[in-house]
């Protein structure tokens, strides 16, 4: 937990020196207070004198300006708080974002996105909430109790006494809260975890729950995952809620045993001592309340302490995790390798997998050349890609990009190079000019013609002019206002735009209808001649016409030369083109 205190800066560390200088302001004149009411006790019996009524107003003055300073102190508190808590979760959330953004597909998948998604928001969120409750209570409420017990030590021992028998007791109810509370908080966070993956599954795959009217199940899952959380909450509510009648109690109860104690006393002194016995136990009672208010905002801390601490582990989890993919020096590579792509003896296995997933991959595509990759589901095709942009890093052998391995490039260097079209498309909420304009370079970067230029190739022009808007149409998050094939040609459209030096295309023909593919694949040669192209594709129509094709089986190549060779010396590729095309579409 304090870790996650090192994030703070000077000036919010400034702020919160001088909150603690308010706090103890505030605690010394509240502590005042009760003086001055013992004080206006006595000189109720002098009120028949010119020097009472004076003392009177002096002593009630004194009291009203402790109460206004005291006011004062605990505003200005507030408002460092407020502050201090604000701008820390601020720089907490970006830190996080960036931190995330950087990370690797491994350390995406190590944590899952609905955890990251928590540890962003909520688990920020109750740290901010501890710091601000923190400098208000964490800081006051032991200053305060520490105080008061001096006040009040040396006083009548049967009023000291049953105090620290309450004080006794509400340390039994603080030490049970800990032990069967906390482990419950740290549980929950997970099940928010939880929560958010299941909503986030039926959000993104709602068409699919309708399709197959899986609403009932879905609402299955969703109301287990819900009980279970709301079941911790419960607990944990219950036992919050319970702690604080017991506090109330053990006050109400320890000013009543006072005020006994007080009769009794007063009761049994002298006449002339009976005032002051009175004006005793006023000051007592008071300082007594102090002290168990103290615990009872300490207690308020303990419930959000645990879960605050538990949020804290999780974003310093996030912010201490190291990318397994760690960026080179250098942007540009070999002088006359541009465009170029090598495979030296590569291997790969996924983090903790035992099995690779591609076996000893050696292949060259050069400037201006088309490579083109083709197998069966699960051969590792889009596997093999991720290799290049360095979303996943070789096991083993060598990825080279201009003749420099990719482990070399800064990432910016690299992805500047590539223009990377995924499996699913991705499209981002804006319109259809922001998402065309989208990358590195940011949108100032590119013109209209640029943007109008690279949808005229992806062959998206028809269809971006007849919206509303043509191209500030309006896009949603996902692209879900588009279809399947408009999506593919808008993030084609983004790759254009990008002008790079080599295309990676994974699978992003397979939405097109054939005319359209065809009419694609023209341009895309026509206009970009001299960037080389990299392709994954289903259909053998699409790679039919590349330069080299490489066929994978089980992460081995089992087949590369181009199309009418593989068709007399590769079998896996002539069974796939046989079962695409019959036999005199293949000689055409």
């Amino acid at each position: 937990m304090i870790k996650i205190f090192k994030y703070l800066t000077l000036k919010e560390w400034l702020m919160a020196f001088g909150s603690l200088i308010f706090i103890v302001l505030q605690v010394w004149l509240e502590l005042t207070i009760p003086r001055y009411m013992a004080e206006i006790t006595t000189l109720v019996q002098t009120l028949d004198s010119e020097q009472g009524i004076a003392g009177l107003w002096r002593a009630g003055g004194m009291m009203m300006l402790a109460t206004v300073g005291s006011l004062v102190a605990a505003t200005v508190v507030g408002y460092f708080a407020s502050m201090i808590g604000t701008r820390f979760s601020k720089r907490l959330r970006s830190l996080v974002f960036k931190k995330v953004d950087a990370f690797s597909m491994e350390e995406i998948n190590h944590f899952s996105t609905d955890s990251l998604i928590t540890r962003s928001t909520n688990d920020i969120v109750q740290v901010q909430m501890l710091i601000t409750m923190g400098l208000i209570i964490i800081v006051r409420a032991p200053i305060m109790a520490g105080w008061a017990m001096t006040r009040i030590a040396g006083k009548a021992i049967e009023w000291t006494l049953v105090t620290g028998v309450a004080i006794l007791i509400l340390f039994v109810v603080v030490a049970f809260f800990m032990f069967f509370v906390i482990p419950k908080f740290r549980k929950m966070q997970t099940l928010i975890d939880n929560m958010n993956r299941v909503t986030r599954e039926n959000l993104t795959g709602v068409r699919v729950v309708r399709a197959y009217n899986a609403e009932g199940y879905q609402e299955a899952k969703f109301q287990c995952a819900n009980d279970e959380l709301i079941e911790t909450q419960l607990y944990t509510g219950r036992a919050a809620a319970s702690a604080t009648p017991i506090m109330s109690f053990v006050m109400s109860g320890l000013t009543l045993v006072i005020y006994w104690i007080g009769a009794y006393l007063i009761n049994a002194a002298q006449v002339p001592d009976r005032l002051p016995i009175f004006a005793e136990m006023i000051v007592f009672s008071n300082y007594a309340a102090q002290v168990i208010m103290s615990f009872m905002m300490l207690m308020m801390i303990f419930i959000v302490l645990p879960r605050a601490s538990v949020s804290a582990e999780r974003i310093h989890e996030v912010l201490d995790t190291e990318p397994t993919v760690v960026n080179g020096t250098k942007t540009e590579g070999i002088a006359g390798y541009r465009g170029e792509v090598t495979f030296n003896h590569v291997s790969f296995k996924y983090p903790g997998a035992s099995d690779y997933v591609l076996q000893d991959i050696n292949f060259t595509v050069k400037k201006g050349e088309t490579l083109a990759f083709i197998g069966a589901t699960g051969s590792g095709k889009s596997t093999l890609i991720n290799l290049i942009p360095r979303f996943f890093d070789a096991t083993e052998g060598e990825v080279l990009l201009n003749g420099v391995n990719v482990r070399e490039y800064t990432g910016e260097g690299l992805h500047h190079k590539i223009g990377y079209v995924p499996q699913k498309a991705v499209l981002f909420k804006g319109t259809i000019f922001s998402n065309v304009a989208f990358g590195g370079n940011g949108q100032a970067s590119y013109s209209e013609a640029d943007v109008k230029h690279a949808l005229a190739i992806a062959q998206a022009t028809d269809f971006v002019e007849a919206k509303e808007g043509t191209y500030e149409a309006e896009i949603t998050q996902d692209g879900t206002n588009v279809s399947g094939g408009q999506k593919q040609r808008l993030s084609i459209a983004r790759a254009i735009c990008r002008k790079p030096e080599i295309y990676i295309f994974d699978d992003s023909f397979s939405a097109l209808d054939y005319q359209t593919d065809q009419v694609l694949r023209r341009e895309l040669k026509r206009e970009l001649a001299d960037a080389t192209m990299i392709i994954v594709a289903q259909r053998i129509g699409t790679i039919m016409d590349a330069d080299q094709i490489i066929v994978l089986d089980e992460g081995k190549i089992v087949g590369q030369g181009r199309h009418e060779t593989l068709l007399q010396t590769c079998d896996v590729y002539k069974e796939i083109a046989m079962s695409q095309l019959s036999e005199e579409e293949l000689a055409i």
